[in-house]
């Protein structure tokens, strides 16, 4: 398969996959004229990256998670570490959207929204600037 059939079972953009086999995550094969050839093996690397990605884990962490997929003697508790620090991660991001979101609602709120030059969401952006 070359690098286009890659990308559209896969739904990864070809600059995607070449990133992904520079920082040596994949590594198809090349062809004697130095095009890529994928394995199937590659392609479901790659789908697997994908999904992995897609769920917030970050490169070393699919770099890790890939080395414990390979590995049939990994203990799964080592990638329930991985995967509980990346649910840490997303839990502690919600947290700050939360908060976000609480406080430009109330913000939202206060504001009259009219003609008046008064405005609690430009007062609070210039306190918090200064």
């Amino acid at each position: 398969m070359n690098i286009g059939d890659v990308a559209r079972r896969t739904g990864l953009p070809a600059k995607t996959i070449r990133y992904y086999e520079d920082i040596g995550l994949i590594t198809p094969l090349r062809s004697q004229n130095g095009y890529r050839r994928f394995r199937d093996s590659d392609l479901h690397k790659l789908s697997f990256l994908g999904r992995a990605r897609s769920l917030g884990f970050s490169i070393e962490d699919c770099r890790a998670l890939i080395a414990l997929y390979e590995d049939h003697s990994r203990a799964s508790a080592d990638v329930k570490r991985i995967a509980k620090q990346n649910l840490e991660k997303i839990e502690a991001k919600i947290a700050e959207l939360q908060a976000m979101h609480d406080t430009l609602s109330h913000l939202v709120e206060k504001c009259h929204g009219d003609d008046r030059p008064d405005c609690p969401i430009l007062s609070d952006l210039a306190k918090a600037a200064g």
